[in-house]
């Protein structure tokens, strides 16, 4: 049996980041701003539906491993209240999963509201004539829950980059590659090489990396896996070397998930995955997204990269996950008007 999903769940990574200036109002209401860190769900349910089958299911969900990192960590920090404690303080809650189990509810269904007690919130609405099928139908949508939730915290962290970001990184991005990139303001130390540039934080918490590149472009094998892993190697073996020679990232390829996604409404490939630092024992996590500049006749790589021995690293991936998403490619107006200028 299918279950009746009202809202376009299917609708996953391939459309984060849209950078639509959601503000803190709805209609013409003003809503407080939501309570909670990024990446944390409230799940509301009664006691007995949180420790039976529904609750079982969604705390499976939520509590799945991230693909890509070196150590295990579950893709959402997650809570529990009775329908009794949802109040005007915990409804203020950022990502809400509201669990009702009854046969006034019909058949097993989602739905999903926005912004309705705080902004920006998410509230998933689950609900099922009995326990049984509402385990049935969290189960069968698995995936397009978790990345509901989390195309949603990528959203939010890309539109404040908007509003607040590196201009001295992305003024250099502009001047090299004719593209806009916004990362983090604290992501400030710089370094350029030939169609390059590095960013990096370097904090004693944890170092946050950006970097962007291009090459140009040959075919769609540079789209796959192995030829991707290669590629990146030489570029950062040439870019970014250890302390001592012989030292240089690479690519652990044995460790590297790479599928097609959209951006922005166009195609690029995101790998993640881990790197090492050859003949010294550092490494760490790595996402990045590959793009083709069709006005230029290239690919454009970003890519974010964490360096931060014995803390979780969840957080910090996808912080610059996020930035990734704001990569704007050269359009034919960008290239009309370079060469009105020229």
């Amino acid at each position: 049996m299918r279950y009746k999903v009202l809202t376009i769940l299917a609708l996953m990574l391939v459309v984060c980041a849209s950078c639509s200036r959601r503000r803190g109002h709805r209609g013409n209401l003003l809503t407080p701003s939501s309570s909670g860190n990024p990446y944390e769900v409230m799940v509301v349910a009664d006691d007995s539906v949180w420790n039976g089958y529904a609750g079982s299911s969604i705390q499976r969900v939520l509590d799945q491993h991230i693909k890509g990192l070196p150590q295990d960590e579950e893709m959402f920090h997650r809570s529990h209240i009775a329908h009794a404690h949802y109040d005007k303080i915990t409804n203020l809650f950022r990502n809400i999963i509201l669990i009702n189990v009854g046969k006034e509810y019909g058949e097993a269904k989602i739905t999903i509201e926005r912004d309705v007690h705080s902004t920006p919130q998410l509230i998933m609405h689950i609900s099922g004539p009995n326990q049984r099928e509402v385990s049935m139908c969290i189960t069968e949508h698995t995936r397009a829950i978790q990345e509901r939730f989390t195309c949603e915290e990528i959203n939010r962290q890309a539109n404040d980059l908007v509003d607040r970001h590196n201009i001295k990184f992305n003024e250099k991005v502009k001047e090299m590659f004719g593209c806009e990139l916004y990362i983090p303001t604290d992501v400030k130390k710089l370094k350029v090489g030939e169609n390059f540039i590095w960013a990096s934080n370097d904090a004693v918490t944890g170092i946050q990396n950006i970097v962007i590149y291009s090459l140009p472009y040959v075919s769609e094998k540079m789209f796959r896996k192995g030829p991707y892993c290669a590629l990146r190697d030489t570029i950062m073996k040439a870019n970014l070397p250890g302390e001592k020679p012989g030292m240089y990232m690479e690519t652990n390829r044995d460790y590297v998930w790479v599928k097609n996604i959209r951006v922005k409404g166009d195609f690029a490939m995101e790998a993640r995955g881990l790197w090492q630092m050859h003949n010294d024992a550092m490494g760490g996590p790595f996402v990045s997204h590959s793009r083709v500049d069709t006005i230029n006749n290239r690919v454009i790589t970003v890519e974010g990269f964490v360096y931060a021995p014995e803390k979780m690293k969840r957080t910090m991936l996808r912080r610059l996950e996020a930035a990734l998403y704001t990569l704007t490619l050269p359009t034919k107006e960008d290239d009309k008007e370079k060469s009105d200028k020229e």
